[in-house]
């Protein structure tokens, strides 16, 4: 007999008799719920304390409570609707923002300073010095922090550790020269002006100039104004690239390695790189005084130094006479200081013709100052790298220029926004090789594109996709603002009062495009000869051939019998090792 099936309302008198006893219990709210709606508590109820605990509150909650405390009711504007969707470029400034921030810090930029060493003599116990340096260091700390707070203002996430600062003030102590090396592309957020005051405060009769590396990305045009703007303001400026000098000695001994029979017709660039060897031959030949000469006119020239030249002019420096507690020295002290990541280590490592110091692309890799002869009457003194206190309009910025680690990123899109708003789309598209969506219906036509719509264009066609099947946008972002870091995405900001039009910052010399494309090249090649084949120990034993002996074990896919010593593989079909439901013998399961 089959289960009876319930009727269709079997439950219905069942409701009528509960919903029968609730309202004889005085609890009849279904008849009367909407009879009278001014019962509703959509307003204020004065009658009732609001005692909840409220420690953190989000903005919205916030913007919320303080409308409602101040009285002010908000009327529905039905009309002007906006949509803010994801294409907005967040991150990015407007021109009257940008004004008003900068404004404000030539205002403020005497107050942004350097700690200072305090006075100390042979008097001055360890104990008291390490005090008068924790003191100094912590009100220097705290008068930058009220400049934050009271003017509204945002300074580079500046260096915190006492004793990396100390670091830099035995460097200005023990250096005859202070250099200052700044990044081409960006000259003035590397410059710190109140380190040259330091510096001559130390020691009046100590120098002080500005060293600009990577200046192979700046056209001679461009280096001419950044000439003049030094002069301007009486400072020293030597244009100067590190990585080019390294690639000129590694290009020069891949030729010295080459059989003698190898008769190949130079090229035009091969040509211009032996004239300039045969110069700087035939000056390493003269005396001290021509090298001296040379190094003067190229020290108010916009052209680069070269190795030698930078070496002859180092040592036209005159040895500072020092206090009487420090070493009298034969020989003068070049003091290498700046940003972390703006080439000191590959300026050492050019100069010495030899890696002496660790090179690396994350900010930060020096740890501790070092010394380097570079002969009997010259010494190199390596600072670590040190983010300076100074202006800035967002962390955005100090991701697009190195200073803080792409890699510890957390926050894309703005980054990628203000990159966009610099490199404008056709180059962009003309690098990656890819097309980026066009604005839509009722958009300007000439807007940057936004971080969304290259990311994803670009991340699409690298294969750099989520679990999900979207592009994976973070991950691309590394590889875009890493080639902006490494020059591939060339922007080089102007000096003051020279407009972009007369500057052309994202002009690349096709000698500089070049030279990216064979770097890029060359590091694949590297990349493919670090690739190491690792010994896998399983797959070792496993295909290895075993010979029968004492304590070898014939394994139990293999006959018995034998053929040269070797066993040979035999098919079984009878075996049904699939069978999972068998019961097995329990002295199988034990001889295992």
């Amino acid at each position: 007999m089959g289960k009876k099936k319930n009727s269709k309302n079997a439950d219905l008198g069942r409701a009528l008799i509960k919903e029968k006893n609730t309202e004889r219990r005085g609890h009849g709210l279904k008849a009367t719920s909407w009879l009278h709606t001014s019962d509703l508590q959509d307003g204020y109820d004065w009658n009732r304390l609001n005692l909840q605990s409220v420690t953190e509150q989000n903005t919205l909650e916030e913007f919320l409570e303080t409308a409602e405390m101040a009285g002010v009711e908000f009327k529905a504007e039905k009309l002007n609707v906006k949509i803010v969707g994801t294409g907005s470029a967040t991150g990015v400034l407007g021109d009257s923002e940008k004004c008003r921030i900068k404004k404000l810090q030539e205002e403020n930029c005497k107050f942004v300073t350097i700690p200072r060493r305090p006075h100390w003599d042979e008097t001055t116990s360890p104990e008291q010095l390490a005090l008068m340096e924790r003191e100094t260091f912590l009100n220097w700390r705290r008068s930058l922090s009220l400049l934050q707070e009271e003017k509204g203002l945002l300074l580079t996430p500046y260096e915190k550790n006492l004793d990396i600062w100390r670091q830099l003030w035995r460097v200005i102590e023990r250096s005859d020269v202070i250099c200052q090396i700044v990044d081409a592309r960006n000259p003035l957020l590397y410059k710190t002006d109140d380190l040259e005051t330091y510096v001559k405060e130390v020691n009046p009769s100590k120098k002080f100039i500005i060293l600009v590396n990577k200046a192979d990305y700046l056209t001679k045009k461009q280096r001419s104004y950044w000439l003049n703007y030094f002069k301007m303001i009486n400072t020293k400026v030597i244009f100067w690239s590190a990585l080019e000098e390294i690639e000129l000695k590694v290009t020069k001994s891949n030729t010295d390695d080459l059989p003698e029979d190898y008769n190949e017709k130079p090229s035009s660039s091969e040509i211009i790189f032996e004239n300039n060897n045969s110069k700087i031959d035939d000056i390493d030949k003269k005396d001290s005084n021509t090298l001296c000469y040379r190094s003067s006119i190229l020290e108010d020239s916009e052209d680069l130094f070269r190795t030698s030249q930078l070496i002859s002019y180092f040592k036209t420096f005159e040895k500072v006479v020092r206090g009487p507690h420090s070493n009298h020295d034969s020989y003068i002290t070049i003091g290498l200081v700046g940003y972390p990541n703006v080439g000191k280590s590959s300026t050492i490592n050019a100069l010495l013709r030899e890696k002496k110091t660790a090179v690396s692309a994350t900010p930060g890799k020096t740890k501790h100052f070092q010394t380097h002869f570079l002969d009997e009457s010259l010494c190199l003194c390596d600072c670590p790298g040190l983010v300076f206190p100074s202006f800035i309009s967002s962390k955005a910025e100090m991701v697009l220029n190195g200073i803080l680690p792409i890699d510890q990123l957390r926050d894309h899109v703005s980054p990628t926004n203000i990159l966009c708003q610099l490199i404008p789309r056709v180059i962009i598209e003309n690098i990656y090789g890819i097309n980026i969506p066009k604005p839509g219906e009722g958009e300007d036509l000439n807007r940057p594109p936004t971080a969304e719509e290259l990311l994803s264009t670009y991340g699409r066609m690298r294969g750099f996709m989520t679990a999900n099947g979207q592009p994976d946008c973070p991950r691309t972002s590394r590889y875009v603002l890493k080639d902006f870091i490494k020059g591939k995405l060339l922007y080089c900001h102007p000096p003051p009062d020279v407009s972009n039009e007369d500057y052309e910052p994202c002009v690349m010399s096709e000698k500089v495009r070049q030279k990216i494309i064979l770097r890029e090249e060359r590091n694949k090649k590297l990349r493919g000869k670090e690739q190491v084949q690792c010994v896998n120990h399983v797959d070792e034993d496993f295909f290895s051939e075993k010979t029968p002996g004492f304590g070898f074990k014939a394994p139990t896919s293999l006959l018995p019998n034998v053929n040269n010593g070797q066993y040979l593989a035999v098919n079984k079909p009878w075996k049904k090792h699939g069978n999972k439901n068998k019961k097995e013998k329990l002295r199988r399961i034990h001889d295992k």
